[in-house]
């Protein structure tokens, strides 16, 4: 259809709308971790133990729910866009892996699994001209 062939040309425009429909469902989706304090920052933090972390969980909860919260608001400006990512994917793999050993399988996983193969499919695009590390 000629129409949607010519839907190439707003690639920044598509990239835009990607960028601020994550990073606002990242900001929902974080930022109640962030606000719940230590005592939801230590649960959180918990799930490193998946990777054989056991030390320091209060710390590892604070920088998962801020890097939702904070990665979120840094793809929407698309600052920092790759750092953020490269947070974000690291926070969709243990996210898996919490998933993986309670046994929920990959039902359970696919939606951190989703959402890291797309963050890391943005690295390589990068955040596009409507972004402030373009400006």
């Amino acid at each position: 259809m000629a129409i949607l062939d010519n839907l190439g040309k707003y690639r920044n425009t598509g990239l835009l709308l990607l960028r601020i429909g994550l990073g606002v469902m990242f900001i929902i989706h974080g930022f109640p971790k962030l606000a719940g304090g230590p005592n939801g920052w230590t649960d959180l933090g918990g799930s490193m133990k998946v990777i054989g972390i056991n030390f320091l969980p209060i710390f590892w909860g604070f920088m998962a729910a801020a890097t939702e919260t904070f990665g979120g608001f840094l793809l929407i400006v698309g600052l920092f866009f790759r750092p953020a990512l490269i947070l974000l994917i690291f926070t969709m793999i243990i996210a898996a892996l919490v998933h993986f050993a309670k046994g929920d399988g990959l039902g359970g996983a696919s939606h951190a699994i989703e959402l890291g193969i797309v963050f890391f499919g943005l690295i390589f695009i990068g955040p596009g001209k409507y972004s402030v590390d373009k400006k």
